[in-house]
């Protein structure tokens, strides 16, 4: 019998990968992914053990442009031949009458999401979490290295004027998810608004860049770049402050991820991070406190909205961390106007 969950209309969707998919052998088992808190992620197993990932919006509260499947399967398809790893793309539906939104597949890949400390202490050592850091930074620079049109994405995006298009894109998704009042996020976008930054250059931006959005193998090296679905062209500088964000070390009062594997010993600190970053880019990251206020006050937005969506069942699942994510919004926000207060703007 055909495995079924939430989200997934099983028989239409195994008939269209059988058309689709060369080799597939139904029935097929769809099982929920965890993490999955922007789109909904899962496992596809077919009769003869094959796996794939299957990626669809969630089941409401879908804002514009925020969750387009087809913009995603397109970065990842041009991305595969470069230096930057990702899962290697299979299909792309876009008939939302198959299972109720457009979906694309993609290859499965073994290895470990470093979600949380757990997870980390799956890793044989000190040195390979250190190297699961410095391969992370790296793959970041190959990232920025890319150049857009070389790739087919010359026009993903406008170049100029990133984050002022991050502000207004953001503070507009703030006034259609927020569930209360935080007077917090209209003062940063306030004070950023009011002097940004030169951009240095523009690339592919990732948009959503941590250690737990990727798979690592056993060594620590990066295997595969997952959840795309935020990128974009403009400031490389960007992903830096929004990966030093995500970045837990021990002993700090508020993580913005209260279970971050980083947290773990053998990886290295946030500083490191950012020297690594600067080394290998050639990059000036003087105004960095600017995009870490940015990071900041654009996660407290996100998980505003993830919040907001657990809370209307737009996942079909409850999740026990949705309500501590609601909880540190506010947390988020006040240390988004003290990055702003650091970097004197």
């Amino acid at each position: 019998m055909t495995g079924a969950a939430t989200g997934i209309d099983a028989g239409p969707v195994t008939a269209w990968l059988a058309a689709h998919v060369p080799g597939l052998r139904p029935p097929l088992a769809f099982d929920v992914l965890p993490g999955g808190r922007s789109n909904l992620t899962y496992r596809v197993t077919d009769a003869g053990g094959r796996r794939w990932v299957l990626r669809r919006p969630p089941l409401r509260g879908v804002l514009a442009s925020a969750h387009d499947m087809a913009r995603e399967h397109r970065v990842l398809a041009a991305l595969g031949p470069t230096a930057v790893p990702v899962p290697p793309v299979v299909a792309l539906c876009e008939d939302p009458a198959v299972t109720g939104a457009p979906f694309f597949v993609m290859d499965h890949m073994d290895g470990l999401v470093l979600r949380d400390r757990a997870a980390a202490a799956l890793l044989p050592g000190h040195g390979a979490r250190r190297r699961a850091a410095e391969d992370l930074v790296d793959t970041l620079v190959a990232l920025h290295a890319v150049e857009p049109a070389g790739v087919g994405l010359g026009d993903l995006g406008r170049r100029d004027g990133y984050m002022a298009r991050q502000l207004r894109r953001w503070h507009g998704q703030w006034q259609q998810s927020r569930t209360r009042e935080l007077p917090a996020i209209d003062e940063v976008h306030g004070r950023l608004s009011a002097r940004l930054p030169d951009q240095q250059g523009s690339t592919i931006v990732h948009g959503d860049y941590r250690l737990d959005n990727t798979i690592v193998g056993p060594d620590g090296r990066v295997a595969a770049v997952l959840d795309w679905e935020l990128c974009t062209l403009g400031d490389p500088l960007a992903d830096v402050g929004l990966l030093l964000v995500y970045w837990s070390e021990a002993g700090d009062a508020v993580p913005a991820l209260p279970t971050g594997a980083s947290a773990e010993p053998g990886f290295p600190s946030r500083a490191e991070l950012r020297d690594r970053y600067a080394e290998r880019s050639g990059r000036d990251l003087a105004d960095l406190d600017v995009y870490v206020a940015l990071a900041n006050w654009k996660l407290a937005i996100i998980l505003e909205g993830v919040h907001a969506r657990f809370a209307s069942g737009a996942y079909g699942h409850r999740d026990p961390l949705a309500e501590a994510y609601g909880e540190r919004v506010p947390l988020l926000a006040r240390a988004a106007l003290a990055a702003t207060e650091r970097a004197g703007r």
